[in-house]
Formats: structure tokens, sequence, C-alpha cells
């Protein structure tokens, strides 16, 4: 293992007092518990939006942490979902009195530690909703889920919700706004390489050179199926059209109910993507596949939408959720209307993502 660390308990600690050194005009941080939160939290009048999960997914959370996105993200050890105090206390830290939103990707431990920390934040009278991100069409009931995984959507999420905050959004609208960019958000991984996690010194599975696996979490978790390598345009046309493609996925999910003060079963739907529809597409890196490589996946990307009718409004490009070092690429489309589209183009600063300031 070569990773550029010094003790392996200290790898996220160090991580995390580093960012705070290099943006101390955008975040802090917190330890013990640790949470990333927003400089000048609590914002005022504004509904806090949280979310997190485990390290090695940089940018992601910590890093997309500021003025129109996340008011607070918490960190657990690489790979590892967070604790519920974690959530419990930056909850406390950003809450405003306007009420806090927990964003939680579809991974059990994520999801039932977000439970908790909503039900202690609301035993103290904080206004609280969680909402679910499980928008990974290649499998569902995986190694750490009930359904789909949590991926790529979950960063569009951040920004369009955030955005809803800073223009006075209520709890109740950030909510609804949040679901309704879940259910319209597909996504789909793969991977050439495995990763390394400090903590286990090796790969964490083994991917012969001349294999490719399609469908994968960004944990390394199984995909759909290994194969062998093939060109970047065919395995852009096969994850594209699996996410346009892909059929309406109903399931059911939890959603707390503050009048009941209990969990309540809510219906959702994803419908799918139709010609004439307008979509964000985001070409992300898992960590060790350079920008250079993205941008051939997105020519093709941009093709195949094209004459499937689906006209691409917006792009990001980049390494937003990663996987520590894996080479691997993943592709999200996002159908978006007037007011996601407005919320995405609003003025950004976080550490890993900004525009408009």
């Amino acid at each position: 293992m070569k990773k550029l660390i010094n003790k392996i308990d200290d790898v996220v600690p160090e991580q995390l007092d580093g960012m705070a050194k290099a943006y101390p005009d955008i975040i802090k941080v917190h330890f013990n518990p640790d949470f990333v939160y927003r400089a000048d939290a609590p914002v005022k009048g504004k509904v806090a939006l949280i979310s997190g999960g485990g390290s090695g997914h940089e940018p992601m959370h910590g890093g997309l942490v500021g003025m129109g996105m996340l008011h607070a993200a918490c960190p657990g050890a690489v790979f590892t979902s967070p604790t519920p105090d974690q959530m419990h206390e930056a909850a406390r830290m950003v809450n405003a009195g306007a009420g806090v939103l927990f964003l939680v990707k579809n991974y059990t431990g994520d999801v039932m530690n977000f439970e908790m920390a909503a039900e202690l934040a609301a035993a103290e009278g904080i206004d609280v909703q969680n909402i679910l991100i499980d928008d990974d069409v290649a499998v569902k009931d995986s190694l750490y889920t009930a359904g789909r995984r949590g991926v790529g959507t979950t960063v569009l999420a951040e920004k369009i919700v955030g955005a809803a905050s800073e223009a006075g959004y209520s709890l109740k609208q950030m909510a609804d706004l949040a679901r309704k960019v879940n259910v319209n958000g597909r996504s789909m991984g793969m991977a050439i390489t495995s990763c390394t996690v400090p903590a286990a010194g090796k790969p964490t599975f083994d991917l012969p050179d001349d294999e490719m696996e399609i469908g994968i979490g960004i944990h390394g978790e199984p995909g759909q199926k290994r194969m062998k390598m093939k060109t970047a345009d065919e395995i852009t046309e096969m994850m594209a059209l699996s996410i346009i493609e892909d059929p309406p996925y109903s399931r059911t999910v939890r959603e707390w109910d503050k009048d009941k003060a209990e969990w309540v079963d809510v219906e959702l739907t994803d419908p799918p993507f139709k010609a004439g529809d307008q979509v964000i597409a985001f070409v992300n890196s898992m960590g060790g596949t350079p920008v250079s490589e993205l941008f051939t996946v997105y020519r093709k990307l941009a093709d195949i939408c094209d004459k499937k009718g689906l006209k691409i409004v917006r792009n990001l490009i980049g390494p937003y959720i990663t996987s520590l070092e894996m080479q691997g690429m993943s592709i999200t489309l996002l159908k978006v209307d007037d007011e996601m589209l407005k919320f995405w183009d609003a003025p950004v600063k976080t550490p890993g993502l900004r525009w408009g300031v």
C-alpha cells in the first residue's frame, strides 16, 4: 500500500484538519464527534441541509459544504457510515430554527444512523426530515442496501436543494424538492481497477488487467457483471442505455412525520426518461480516472442523448463522488424542470464546487 498518510487511525482527522486549514472562510471542522459545517452557521432563517457517509468519496460530502450547498456533512471512517451522534451534533450546530433536512444515501448503515439522529433531534424540538437518495439502476438489494444504492444523484440533490435553502424554502418545500430530484435521477458506475482502504492495506477486490466491472458501487460492491475490457464508446453506450431505458421503479421509503412523531411509509415511483426531456448530465470519476478520459465518455453520452431525444441543458464533469483511487467512472442523468434548473444555476461556494460568486 502506497498512500500519502501517516498513521492509519489518523487518516480522517488529519484530512479534515487539512481541509479546515485550506478553506477557513468557507468551513469549520468539529472533532469528537467529527463533522464539517459552514463557517457562517447557523444561517439565520434558513433550513439546514445535512448529509454524510463514509470517508473516501471526497469531495462528497465535506467538500460540498458551503454557501448554496450543504450546511454540514458527517464523515465516517473510510467507507464506513457515520454515527448517530455525529449527525445529531451537526444538526444542533447548524439548526437556525427553521428545521433540518437530512439527505441520506441508501446504504443500510447510513439509513439506520440518520433515522436515529432524526429521532434524537425531534425529541429536542428540532423540526427534521429525512429524504432518501436511491438512484443506482445497476442492482437492487446489494451487499449494503435494501433497494437501490444512493450514488451520483446525491451530488446534484445537494446542489439543487442547497440553493433552495438559500432562497428561503421551508422544510416541507425542501423535502418535496429533494424527493423530486431523487425520483428523476438515475445513475450507473463501472470500474477498471480496485481501490485500497487504508485500514485493510490491500485492494478491496481483484480485477484482472483485461477485465472491468459494470454496475459497481462506490465502496467496491459487486456490480451487474464482470466482462472483458471494451472501448470507451462501448462502455458508455452500455451504461447510458441502462439508465435511459430503465423502466419505472416503484418502492416504499420511510420518512419522519413530525405531527405523528413517528416514521411513515411513502410510496415513490421513478418515471422513465422520454424524448423531449431536459437533463443534467453528470460524468464522474471514481478517483483514479483523469478528466481527459471523462470527456471521451461525455462525447459519446451527448451523442446517445441526442439520438434518444434527451436535451442536455447542463453538465458536470469531474471527480465529485469518488472511491479513493479507483479507476472508473459513473454516469448520472437527472431530468429537470424550471425549478430544478434555476437552483442548479444559483451561486455556490464550497471547497469542491463553486460558480456565480
